[in-house]
């Protein structure tokens, strides 16, 4: 058992070690063209002796697409050859890290080594989630400018380019602004919506170019079509907050019961006990 973990922790800072020379130009990689930085992560050297094995494990799978869609909607610069490297890296430093504080039980270390499996799992969910949902927060207030715009007498188009240059920048403004750029060079603007509506993967937002879409094909005028998924928009977001609000309570039941009763019996109960204990059950019982 200690030779095998003595193994891993040699090749764990073997590994390290091989990260620290510096990349060639040619290798560094980006998981998409709408990613201004193309320099790579901060620990992009030390993912670098994994990445090779991780590509064709990740072709071999089928997870290039599905982490490529979570690396955009995170916005994180690294591919998903890299991604998995940390998962491996994480598995193998965080058992390390405890056996050298001699921890030598077998279920900490496998528990550790799951949780650095999973830690960069949680941090992308949790990234994806925040992003989606400060799209679906902004996206009632970027209609309504683009239906004033659109109401002032602008198209659609001149519209979502006054929202993009004036409006500060946020997740919605970020999207538009690629939508825009893929317009320019040549996307028809109905596939490009499409498009967006595909990379966020935001209820909300498909309803938005859905509707966009059908106002297009019919004809209908696009300023009312704004004004009423404004209205929609809104009212669904209302509607979260109030499922949100209703999960109070239940959440609040843990803390209660595990934290706050508890104090509450010891403090109430604790004396009576200890007379009990003391003197007796039947103390004073004549």
């Amino acid at each position: 058992m200690l030779t095998f973990l003595y193994v891993i922790l040699i090749l764990g800072f073997a590994v390290i070690f091989i990260g620290l020379f510096p990349k060639p130009p040619d290798t560094v990689s980006v998981f998409s063209d709408t990613v201004k930085d193309k320099k790579g992560s901060v620990f992009t050297p030390f993912l670098l002796p994994l990445a090779p094995l991780n590509a064709i494990l990740i072709k071999l799978f089928g997870m290039e697409k599905p982490l490529l869609h979570k690396m955009y909607l995170a916005r994180w610069r690294v591919t998903p050859a890299e991604f998995l490297g940390a998962k491996e890296l994480l598995a193998i430093l965080i058992p390390l890290l405890l056996f050298l504080f001699d921890v030598k039980n077998m279920w900490w270390l496998l528990g550790a080594f799951l949780f650095g499996l999973l830690l960069p799992d949680m941090l992308l969910n949790s990234k994806v989630k925040k992003r989606k949902f400060q799209i679906g927060r902004i996206l009632p207030e970027t209609i309504d400018l683009l239906g004033l715009c659109v109401g002032a007498g602008l198209d659609f188009m001149a519209a979502v380019r006054w929202v993009v240059d004036k409006v500060a920048v946020n997740p919605m403004i970020e999207e538009l602004t690629l939508v825009l750029k893929e317009i320019n060079v040549g996307k028809p603007r109905v596939e490009a919506l499409r498009d967006m509506s595909k990379r966020v993967d935001i209820p909300d937002v498909t309803s938005f170019v859905r509707i966009l879409v059908q106002a297009d094909r019919m004809g209908t005028p696009v300023e009312e079509t704004f004004r009423i998924l404004s209205e929609d928009t809104r009212m669904r977001r209302f509607h979260r907050g109030e499922r949100q609000a209703m999960k109070a309570p239940l959440k609040m039941l843990i803390p209660l019961i595990f934290c706050i009763l508890p104090v509450i019996l010891i403090v109430v109960a604790g004396p009576i006990l200890i007379r009990f204990v003391r003197q007796g059950i039947f103390t004073g019982i004549r």
